[in-house]
């Protein structure tokens, strides 16, 4: 069997627009959860204040949606004057602003996850799992979805996601906690 044949049973291959649109959005929500969990984490170690935690991880939401959405509209820019440069068609090319609205969005649903497990009042020492875990399952689903919708492997997503994740965190809050100890 030919291994770039389509099975039978898998969804229909994505346009270049909609396959533009699932990069941006699946880079921003996976970025808004890592980036947002780690901020708080990384602050969450250095510091017990839980104003702290909540005011890093709505500066972080904040500023990583519209940095996300900048990014995407810069970067997609760039490939749409390379595409009119090579005279694709103009309902062919991709569109900056879809590819900067769905970054943004995205980064915003995702990174809203880690900031309302922060505002739940939880005792300082759990802060810090309670965000872990709560990622963690975050970062299964977005895995799991944009797969999915992509017609890929759900388990390489989900694994990649939550490596990537654990990583981020892991380095945040350490450098969270050697910051803590310094001040």
């Amino acid at each position: 069997m030919n291994p770039l044949a389509r099975r039978a049973d898998s969804p229909a291959p994505l346009s270049g627009a909609r396959l533009n649109s699932l990069r941006a959005g699946v880079l921003g929500a996976n970025d808004g959860i890592v980036s947002v969990a780690a901020i708080v984490v990384g602050v969450a170690g250095a510091s017990s204040s839980r104003n702290a935690v909540v005011a890093a991880g709505v500066a972080g939401l904040v500023a990583g949606a519209l940095s996300m959405a900048a990014g995407e509209y810069v970067s997609v820019s760039s490939q749409r004057d390379a595409e009119q440069a090579a005279d694709v068609p103009a309902d062919a090319q991709t569109n900056p602003w879809h590819a900067a609205g769905a970054s943004l969005t995205a980064f915003l649903v995702g990174g809203i996850m880690p900031l309302l497990v922060v505002l739940v009042p939880w005792p300082s020492a759990l802060t810090v799992p309670v965000v872990v875990m709560a990622v963690v399952l975050a970062l299964v689903a977005t895995g799991w979805l944009s797969a999915r919708v992509g017609g890929a492997s759900p388990r390489r997503a989900v694994v990649r996601n939550v490596l990537g994740g654990a990583l981020a965190m892991a380095v945040t809050f350490g450098v969270g906690t050697l910051m803590g100890l310094a001040a």
